[in-house]
């Protein structure tokens, strides 16, 4: 059976289905044989027969023999189907669909292959061991379609496996990422709150010397009130140099209030610092109002 491809295991199956065909047409061939005896022997007891009596015998003969070959081909179109039954239930175990080729069973070539077959390999079955001849055909255990599926689940879980690896992999990166993010914003605030600190602490310094600036001329302007009664003339020219103090001072606060005025606009600290010189203000123009007394000249 090499011509046909199959393994010992189903040419050993092939066997005995043709074993079994084999049966069943001698057991039919000898039924048709014993309605030609039995003809012979309940008819045929003349010498001599007329055309009606001879046709008469041959169309009884004809149904008899024809009755006896439609059953036989009936029962072998049967058989064949119940065969295909368990082929088909076997292979749908496994979630295979078989197709079949009906043009291939009249292939002339293959025909004369199974009848060479039949002549010559078919002789030396009986050497066969008996216990590989089975009345239902064994589960496919080995082999086939099953080696086929398992080498196929095989695959499946390495591929599995691989994907698993690979998922564990780009968690990995994934969180490697999301540390090294934490770590920059960390980083990030860190330098913004430095940064906000020194630039706090100078606007801290700015705002300490401008206060010690009014302070000061605050204290000269008492002093300078407390001194009234030792020189008109003295008190005029301190209250003029106070006065030129204070118009510097008014310029260096406008410029300290430009100069603010850039550095915390975007601040919260701007906020109180303008209201801090605007108070400031007020009070130097309080001082203003209260020096005029003393200068009416002006």
């Amino acid at each position: 059976m090499a011509e046909f491809g199959f393994n010992e295991h189903h040419q050993n199956e092939v066997i005995n289905y043709m074993r079994f065909a084999r049966s069943k047409m001698v057991l039919r061939l000898k039924t048709i044989d014993s309605c030609f005896e039995e003809l012979k022997d309940s008819r045929l007891v003349e010498e001599t027969f007329t055309v009606d009596e001879v046709k008469e015998m041959l169309d009884g003969l004809q149904a008899v023999v024809r009755g006896e070959v439609e059953m036989e081909l009936i029962n072998t179109a049967h058989t064949n189907v119940l065969l295909l039954r368990q082929l088909f239930s076997q292979a749908e175990k496994f979630y295979l669909r078989l197709q079949s080729d009906i043009s291939e069973l009249e292939n002339r070539e293959l025909l004369e292959q199974v009848a060479e077959f039949e002549k010559t390999d078919f002789k030396t079955t009986n050497k066969i061991n008996q216990e590989t001849s089975k009345v239902k055909l064994a589960p496919l255990n080995e082999g086939g379609v099953s080696e086929l599926l398992n080498k196929e689940i095989v695959r499946l879980q390495e591929e599995n496996d691989k994907l698993k690896a690979r998922m564990r992999t780009l968690e990995a990166q994934a969180m490697s990422a999301l540390d090294e993010r934490t770590k920059a914003e960390r980083a990030l605030k860190d330098v913004q709150t430095v940064q906000g600190d020194q630039q706090l602490a100078a606007q801290s310094q700015e705002i300490s010397s401008l206060e010690g600036t009014v302070a000061a001329l605050r204290g000269d302007y008492e002093r300078s009130l407390s001194a009234n009664s030792a020189s008109q003339k003295g008190l005029q020219e301190n209250l003029i140099s106070a006065k030129h103090d204070l118009l510097r001072v008014q310029e260096q606060l406008s410029l300290a209030e430009k100069e603010l005025d850039k550095k915390f606009q975007q601040t919260a600290a701007y906020r109180n610092m303008k209201e801090i010189l605007t108070k400031k203000n007020e009070q130097i123009k309080d001082i203003r109002k209260r020096l005029q007394r003393y200068e009416p000249n002006e």
